[in-house]
């Protein structure tokens, strides 16, 4: 063995004998390099480059060593291995992103006697590691021997070029065709490093060809399972031969035995499982399929898929339900103020159900206006009756599938919404909310409302059809509640397959009640505030549900209430400790959140020509109305501005055609309405008006307009009008009076067939106002009409003349006048 000096270096000075240079050190990354080995490097780690650049600058001579694991970025001593080879840089090349590439080429087997330093790269003492080679009879065979075996190798293996196999034929010597041969091979890294160890170049020919016979026999196999599989398949099926392949391979190895406990897990897996005899014939059928395939073929992985499903619904899988109706009633009224309807049919359900042991489930459908509680209300139920809550939202749903699933046929398919949730659920018995059942559309895809026909049908859903399943699932079990904003569209099937339960907006008194039982101590806790350093006065709730909000929910009281919340936790912030209790009055109010948003109709000051108070109903509650009707001389011009609607312009005429048809009671001749232009205006243009109800209020006005009789500012009216006379019912009743309490107003007329709805309004307001019931349009006139005797007005038939004169309806003494309604 020689040891690396100093004077071993060309062009160096010469060192005394006990001197020893130090040479850098290389790790390398799953690669070893064997002597007279020309083999490109990429180097990127910073003390490797370092390395380089110091061997270039002395001799560029390094020593090469294999890290033990690849994967580790700054190896310590113990992680390099001991053997190495000794380089010399051919050339080194600077690369773009920082990198180096250097051509190093092997001189000879080292052995690492000593590490001098690590920083900044790896040095140490070598001694080279010197290879005896004799020429015996027994190396020229195994020379032999390893020349016609490496020929047969690269037949075999096409990645080795056929030239190489020509320059590896004229090699002799034992040391230097064990190390190319070694080059060409595909071994593991220990196996390489062990042949670099091995100073004997016999025992390292031995070893190479042990080695190559090895790799040979792997070769070969794979030449059998090639073979094996392009006799059972077409040219051009490129995904079958794979498959095949992967076939091959497995019979080769005869290993299988994942796939088989797989298997035995879905076996025990059904065995286990409560379901009907059907799926489990269905379950078991696909399992005997499954076994059958390989577990690579496309097919295997959609049987596996619905295997899966079928395990994985709860068949016969049902929740404990809760029997008490005292426990369920308090936690209703826990969670929501009101809606006594859906409460109430909640608990006759509760109550039904504890009497007799199976029922079908109901199948509610909330519809009301947003914001009111449709979907909280869906989880409070199930909160009640002890089931699990589903929630599906239908918004936007066009595709039948959504419902009742894909067919197994398609790539990807899955079961519909309906299946996905019992399996979300976990139990048979859950309570499935249908959120926005009223915004599905249809397209070419189909209709999904009609597919939800027989999932919300109890004579039908015991036995729902799922395409993906294709097979009878029991819902009956199941309490379906849909909720909706508008009804009318939901189609009439639908609707006739569930209980309809309208939820209207919430009144003043329930938002203040809602306000401040609800949404103030949900705030409170939202911003970090306790009731100690802020108290809402039912003023300031009342001044932000007025005229902070217009809604016929909860939604934006709950916006306006975390907006003050947020202000005051920002003054308790600020202020720290001086910060004193906010008091929210309508005047903090006002300071907080800025100037109104809204206002509400207020009653007039005083009774007026022409001007009549209506009651209207909107989503957000009820309204003040006013109707103004001006008449000016003309040719019978008949005007009507508000944006009306079409129902609303109807009504319009129908008021003019019972005032001509009354003209002779209300002292007007017969032709006026041919000298006159009548205008019906309705304020607030820009605001959509429809419905029947301002029918005899518009008859009001417009008597009162050509009359020139004022009308009672205190008097508001709501109802339909006929052409001769009668007044109809209404809706809304409840909402309109509300507003004509809250506007001020004392005396409301209301339809006769309306009084049934009296008992739904809350007692003050009953207290506060004055109804006066009427089936005819002289009722409404007698009430509204600011004269003291209205009966003998109407009844006085005998002054109708040619004309409309000064005196409004009536002619004076000189038989000359000007037409009603100028002035």
């Amino acid at each position: 063995m020689a040891i690396f000096r100093n004077d071993d270096a060309e062009g160096a000075p010469p060192a005394s004998e006990d001197e020893v240079r130090a040479i850098p050190l290389l790790p390398l990354r799953d690669i070893v390099v064997f002597p007279t080995m020309v083999v490109p490097l990429f180097v990127g780690r910073p003390k490797s480059i370092k390395a380089l650049e110091d061997a270039v600058a002395n001799g560029r001579e390094l020593l090469l060593a294999a890290q033990r694991v690849a994967a580790k970025d700054e190896p310590d001593k113990g992680d390099i291995y001991r053997t190495g080879t000794l380089g010399s840089i051919i050339q080194l090349l600077r690369l773009p992103d920082q990198t180096v590439k250097v051509l190093v080429e092997g001189k000879g087997r080292a052995r690492i006697t000593k590490f001098v330093e690590d920083d900044p790269y790896f040095s140490c003492e070598y001694e080279l590691i010197e290879e005896a080679t004799p020429v015996t009879s027994e190396i020229e065979a195994l020379v032999r021997s390893v020349h016609a075996t490496f020929e047969n190798y690269v037949k075999l293996n096409k990645k080795v070029p056929a030239e190489v196999q020509g320059n590896v034929g004229q090699i002799q010597e034992a040391a230097r065709l064990s190390d190319t041969v070694a080059t060409h091979l595909n071994l593991k890294l220990e196996d390489r490093q062990r042949l670099l160890e091995e100073a004997d170049p016999a025992k390292r020919l031995e070893e190479v060809f042990g080695l190559m016979q090895a790799e040979i026999e792997v070769l070969e196999v794979e030449k059998r399972i090639r073979g094996r599989v392009k006799n059972q398949m077409e040219k051009s099926q490129k995904e079958y031969y794979l498959n095949e392949q992967m076939r091959a391979i497995q019979k080769e190895l005869g290993d299988r035995d994942e796939f088989k406990n797989e298997v035995t897990e879905l076996e025990e897996a059904l065995a286990a499982k409560n379901m009907p005899d059907e799926a489990r014939e269905k379950c078991d059928k696909e399992i005997k399929k499954l076994k059958m395939m390989s577990p690579m073929a496309a097919e295997a992985t959609v049987v596996r898929n619905y295997i899966d499903w079928m395990l994985a619904l709860p068949w016969n899988d049902v929740a404990d339900e809760n029997h008490d109706i005292v426990l369920a009633e308090s936690i209703l009224n826990e969670d929501h103020y009101g809606l006594e309807k859906p409460k109430d049919r909640i608990l006759e359900f509760l109550a039904v159900q504890t009497l007799v042991e199976t029922m079908k489930g109901p199948i509610l459908c909330l519809v009301g206006p947003p914001g009111v509680g449709k979907t909280s209300l869906g989880k409070s139920i199930a909160r009640a009756t002890g089931r699990d809550f589903v929630r599906i939202s239908l918004g936007g749903v066009r595709d039948e599938a959504e419902i009742r699933g894909h067919r197994r046929t398609y790539i990807g398919a899955l079961p519909g919404k309906v299946i996905q949730g019992l399996k979300k659920a976990g139990s048979g018995n859950p309570i499935f909310l249908l959120d926005e059942v009223d915004k599905m559309s249809t397209d070419f895809r189909g209709d999904p409302s009609s597919a939800l026909l027989e999932v919300l049908d109890p004579e039908q859903n015991h036995t729902f059809n799922d395409h993906y399943l294709d097979m009878d699932y029991d819902l009956s079990q199941v309490m379906f509640v849909c909720t909706a904003n508008v009804l009318h569209e939901i189609p009439r099937p639908l609707q006739d397959r569930m209980e309809i339960i309208q939820l209207p907006g919430y009144i003043e008194s329930e938002k203040l009640q809602i306000a401040r039982d609800f949404l103030v101590k949900k705030q409170l806790e939202a911003n970090g505030l306790e009731p100690e350093q802020i108290e809402f006065t039912d003023g300031g709730l009342l001044e932000i549900i007025r005229f902070f909000t217009r809604e016929s929910g909860v939604r934006s009281l709950e916006r306006e209430i975390a907006g003050v919340c947020r202000k005051i936790a920002r003054d308790l912030v600020r202020e720290g400790e001086a910060y004193k209790k906010a008091r929210i009055t309508p005047a903090r109010v006002k300071k907080l959140l800025g100037e109104r948003k809204f206002r509400h109709g207020k009653a007039e000051q005083e009774d007026q020509v022409g001007l009549c108070t209506g009651l209207a109903y909107t989503e957000v509650g009820g309204e003040l109305l006013q109707t103004e009707v001006a008449v000016t001389p003309g040719k019978g011009k008949f005007v009507i501005t508000g944006r009306l609607g079409e129902v609303m312009q109807e009504s319009a005429n129908a008021a003019m055609s019972y005032v001509r048809q009354r003209a002779k009671q209300l002292g007007l001749t017969a032709d006026f309405n041919s000298k006159v232009d009548i205008h019906i205006h309705v304020p607030e243009g820009a605001t959509p008006k429809d419905g029947p109800s301002a029918g005899i209020t518009i008859a009001t006005a417009v008597a009162s307009a050509l009359t020139r009789v004022p009308v009672r500012s205190n008097v508001a009216m709501t109802g339909e009008i006929t052409l001769r006379g009668r007044v109809l019912p209404i809706g809304g009743l409840k909402e309109k009076l509300i507003a004509a309490h809250r506007g001020g107003i004392d005396t409301v007329v209301i339809p006769k067939d309306n009084e049934r709805d009296l008992a739904e309004i809350p007692p003050h307001i009953k207290r506060g106002l004055t109804l006066i019931p009427v089936e005819h349009m002289d009722e409404v006139l007698k009430a509204a009409l600011a004269i003291d005797d209205v009966a003998a007005f109407l009844q006085d038939g005998d002054h109708v003349v040619e004309a409309i004169f000064d005196v409004p309806g009536r002619v004076d003494e000189h038989g000359e006048g000007t037409p009603a309604g100028v002035n």
